[in-house]
């Protein structure tokens, strides 16, 4: 399982050509949207092509080099959403969050992205900017149609097993949410609706739970000692 963006030329037919997709494990094209640019991490937009959205990933081929075109699998996909803000982008677009492969996680950094020849491999941010905005809807939805279609492994397993966590993991999961909220209320709430893969909510509805049960008891506690010192 390979992580990440990658670069990817392989394309059929006349002009700037269709994505070859991959039959053998049941790959098939679910929509075409013509005028889209993409905007790797914090370079400037590429001139526009086409995105092919089939239903193991996302592929962008562009419509003047036959031989640029990036890929990224739906599972490598952590966070997609409808941007519509003007301060987090001049122009709405889907965002999107890229997992990457663990020894990759400093991710994009300013010298690799000044440098002529980028590595793909460490970009943790996309955008993809339709020339009709009006589009963006349709685009999430498929979005989400896909992505479900791309489970994280073993997920289901993991749903089953993973209701017992331990302090630690109460306080790292704590923190995440935090991180998480700070993300989401930078955002205009007004202006963008997003999508994160994976069986986080009821991860946080038990966590949630657990510690409002913890506070209960501590409540409990106090109580019990302040009547304990009322009777002597």
């Amino acid at each position: 399982m390979v992580l990440g963006l990658r670069y990817f030329s392989d394309r059929v037919g006349e002009g700037a050509g269709q994505p070859v997709l991959n039959a053998d494990i049941g790959e098939e094209l679910m929509h075409v949207q013509p005028g889209v640019s993409i905007v790797l991490g914090s370079r400037p937009p590429e001139s526009p092509g086409t995105l092919y959205i089939t239903t193991k990933q996302l592929v962008w081929l562009s419509d003047v080099d036959r031989t640029r075109g990036y890929a990224v699998d739906f599972f490598s996909l952590s966070l997609h959403a409808v941007s519509r803000d003007p301060e987090a982008y001049p122009s709405p677009c889907i965002y999107t969050q890229i997992e990457i492969a663990a020894e990759e996680d400093e991710s994009e950094g300013s010298d690799s992205e000044s440098s002529e020849s980028l590595d793909i491999s460490k970009i943790t941010e996309m955008r993809l900017v339709p020339s009709d905005p009006s589009q963006l809807d349709m685009l999430f939805q498929i979005f989400c149609e896909c992505a479900e279609l791309n489970p994280e492994p073993n997920e289901e397993e993991e749903e089953e097993h993973n209701w017992i966590f331990s302090a630690d993991q109460i306080g790292d999961a704590t923190g995440a949410m935090e991180e998480e909220s700070d993300w989401h209320f930078s955002q205009n709430p007004t202006s963008s609706i997003g999508h994160s893969n994976g069986g986080h909510d009821l991860a946080r509805t038990v966590l949630e739970l657990q510690i409002n049960d913890q506070r209960f008891e501590d409540a409990e506690e106090m109580e019990r000692d302040g009547n304990s010192d009322h009777h002597h």
